[in-house]
């Protein structure tokens, strides 16, 4: 890309005409910084101006155009305080239709009785007749309509920055640099794929001329969307099997059987299957890179464990990095009793140990006297070192990046790599989001495990809800109440857990033991209030989301979720994965304050089913893909226009393309390929290991 064009893509918006430090800083609330973000907040839908329709075949609910006469003068009527309506009759050769504004006295002198005008507005059935609600006009005998008689964009927007504002702003930006847009897709790839040049691209994704244009462009700028986010996993994916010669590990299958036979119960075949497709990995000289993905409970600690005992049987250490140190904690103490039963040595490496604790470890894992040393980020430091890494497998994936998994991969020699994770993602999606991992999936639960029954309710039924709780409590469990907010807000109805916390503990339930965790808090303290609650100090959990990857408690046995309605189907189904961990019957119980359609449709969903993965894919369908995939949670780059949902079928062309493109030139290396690789380098800075791309 020529370097002028380059530098007023990242020029302030400020450059914008129309846009001073006010008005920046409001679009600064949309992540528009400068003129490159503005020209890449597409439209979140479009109003069609341009198709007319008689007064008579207007109908309630739509909105459209039309061309009418003003029959009378603009009356004026006094609603309340603040509220004034004015309305008008206007006509055509075919019906009568009345025109409602409101505190909007200027009308009075704008529009005059005779003149012809057109209107577009939303439908809406008044007392006597149809009303056009709000609509924007402008006199019918100009040559060119600004307003009317054409697609306009609907733009996500903030408080105080309207859609006239949007546009106006948007059609400068796009002045200053449309016709002189270099197209990052090399020719070959436009031919193969019809894709339309990048200028004409965003020229009719905000201001189309016809609902092709709109159908054009989109389908250009989500291919090159999602064509660089392949190019940039399979670049990765590429060079970190590369050239590499794995460890080969040996067959080991009397210690894999003994192992399997100590732990006290059958794996299920699901677990059996993916063990098998690790242990193919782990016994091939390739790079073992390989996500396993499971429901909550599903079993994946286990195969994890058989993993490691394969890598210790062969002469190699093992690592497993987790995200929270009451989770290393919890897994270093299941593991370790196990491993004490065939004579191997597990670890804990903590950012809360002394130095002198930490002096010891390390000198132990760098002399090889500890086999498997499990721990959180602490185990990327510099001064880890390992004597013989051969496996690392981190859990959780999405809290850990590409970047960091590489570092512990960087302290072996070509280790081994698996990641975990307990969020169900659909399969065709995976494949999307872990590029650079091949998938193995744990699609079934333990026999004897008993489901989380699963209640949506409002508050009418609060009392009774409360009565179930306190039930539970006596007998000796415990229970998550789990809010949206932190604080109290203005802005957002929603209960708040420090709100919540006080008035469960002073009132509602001021004989049991509450505590209070959020994601505020220093992570020590939410260290401290999770150990307090698995070891039953506390009653009644009042948390924000950040418990939903966290610590096993078997003994809690209520999920209460709060204003469920503003928590996306992936999200309460973490939620729930936090009960039902033990023994005893669990229950979710999610308060719906949503009248909307989808929200009603989430909490008959969560009703229906377990399975996460049908979850997932119902969530994904509900909400849209920015919202499920959370891609900066991913570490991946955000996704501004491709809806991996409905755009399914140029995903799997552009993720062809991809292939075909690194089949031809691996390393991006040809003139042709060159502006690609330099526009996945910035995509991906700063948020994957993009080791091929610098």
């Amino acid at each position: 890309m020529n370097s002028d064009i380059k530098e007023m893509l990242k020029k302030s918006i400020m450059n914008i005409k129309g846009v001073g430090e006010t008005r920046a800083r409001l679009f600064q609330k949309l992540g528009i910084f400068n003129i490159e973000d503005m020209i890449t907040h597409f439209p979140a839908d479009y109003e069609d101006r341009s198709s007319f329709k008689k007064i008579c075949q207007l109908t309630e609910g739509e909105s459209c155009t039309f061309e009418g006469i003003i029959m009378s003068k603009v009356t004026e009527k006094i609603l309340r305080r603040g509220l004034t309506l004015y309305q008008v009759y206007i006509k055509d050769d075919s019906g009568t239709i009345i025109g409602t504004w409101y505190n909007q006295p200027y009308l009075k002198k704008v529009l005059c009785v005779g003149e012809s005008y057109i209107f577009y507005g939303k439908i809406v059935r008044g007392f006597k007749t149809l009303e056009v609600q709000n609509p924007i006009y402008e006199k019918a005998d100009r040559g060119e309509h600004k307003k009317t008689m054409k697609i306009v964009p609907v733009y996500p927007a903030t408080a105080n920055l309207s859609q006239n504002t949007i546009r106006a702003v948007m059609e400068k930006a796009l002045e200053q640099v449309v016709g002189n847009l270099e197209d990052v897709l090399p020719l070959w790839i436009r031919k193969t794929y019809c894709l339309s040049d990048i200028n004409y691209a965003f020229s009719n994704i905000h201001f189309p001329r016809s609902d092709e244009d709109i159908k054009n462009a989109r389908h250009r700028l989500v291919f090159e969307e999602l064509l660089l986010l392949q190019l940039g996993l399979l670049s990765i994916k590429t060079v970190l099997a590369d050239g590499k010669e794995g460890i080969a590990f040996k067959p080991n299958r009397k210690a894999i059987q003994d192992f399997i036979g100590s732990i006290g119960f059958q794996l299920t075949n699901a677990q059996k299957r993916v063990w098998e497709e690790i242990e193919k990995d782990m016994e091939s000289s390739r790079v073992m890179n390989r996500l396993v993905q499971g429901d909550v409970g599903s079993g994946k600690t286990i195969v994890a464990a058989l993993a490691l005992i394969k890598t210790v049987k062969s002469g190699y250490q093992g690592a497993m990095m987790v995200p929270t140190e009451i989770l290393a904690k919890q897994h270093y103490e299941s593991l370790r009793d196990i491993m004490d039963k065939h004579g191997v040595s597990t670890a804990l490496l903590v950012g809360s140990q002394t130095k002198r604790q930490k002096s010891e470890i390390l000198s132990k894992i760098e002399s090889g006297e500890v086999n498997i040393v499990i721990g959180t980020h602490a185990l990327i430091e510099d001064k880890v070192k390992f004597l013989k890494l051969g496996m690392v497998i981190t859990d959780e994936q999405h809290r850990f990046g590409v970047r960091q998994r590489t570092v512990l991969s960087n302290k072996g020699l070509n280790p081994d790599v698996l990641v975990m994770t307990a969020t169900p993602i659909p399969r065709t999606l995976a494949l999307i989001l872990y590029g650079d991992l091949d998938i193995s999936i744990i699609d079934e639960l333990p026999p004897g495990r008993k489901a989380v029954e699963t209640y949506a309710v409002d508050n009418s039924m609060r009392e009774r809800i409360n009565s179930f709780i306190r039930k539970n409590v006596l007998e000796g469990r415990q229970a998550y109440i789990v809010c949206p907010l932190v604080d109290e807000s203005d802005e957002i109805e929603a209960k708040s857990a420090l709100k919540t916390a006080e008035k469960i503990a002073k009132e509602d339930f001021r004989d049991f033991r509450v505590g209070l965790l959020h994601g505020k808090m220093p992570s020590r303290d939410k260290e401290d209030v999770m150990q307090r609650f698995l070891g039953r100090e506390i009653d009644i959990l009042v948390s924000t989301t950040v418990i939903e990857v966290g610590v096993n408690v078997p003994n809690a046995t209520m999920m209460v979720v709060e204003n469920a309605e503003r928590f996306g189907l992936a999200q309460l189904h973490q939620l729930r994965g936090r009960v039902g961990r033990g023994s005893h019957q669990s229950y979710c119980i999610l308060y719906n304050e949503g009248k909307s359609k989808v929200a009603k449709e989430r909490m008959k969903v969560m009703q229906q089913t377990t399975d996460g993965f049908i979850i997932s894919e119902k969530d994904l369908l509900l909400r849209g893909p920015g919202e499920f995939f959370g891609t900066r949670q991913h570490g991946l780059p955000d996704l501004k226009i491709a809806n991996l949902y409905r755009d399914m079928d140029i995903l799997k062309k552009a993720q062809e393309a991809a292939q075909e493109i690194l089949k031809r030139d691996k390393n991006l290396c040809l003139k042709e390929n060159l502006k690609l690789k330099e526009k996945i380098a910035e995509k991906f800075k700063g948020k994957l290991n993009d080791v091929s791309l610098n």
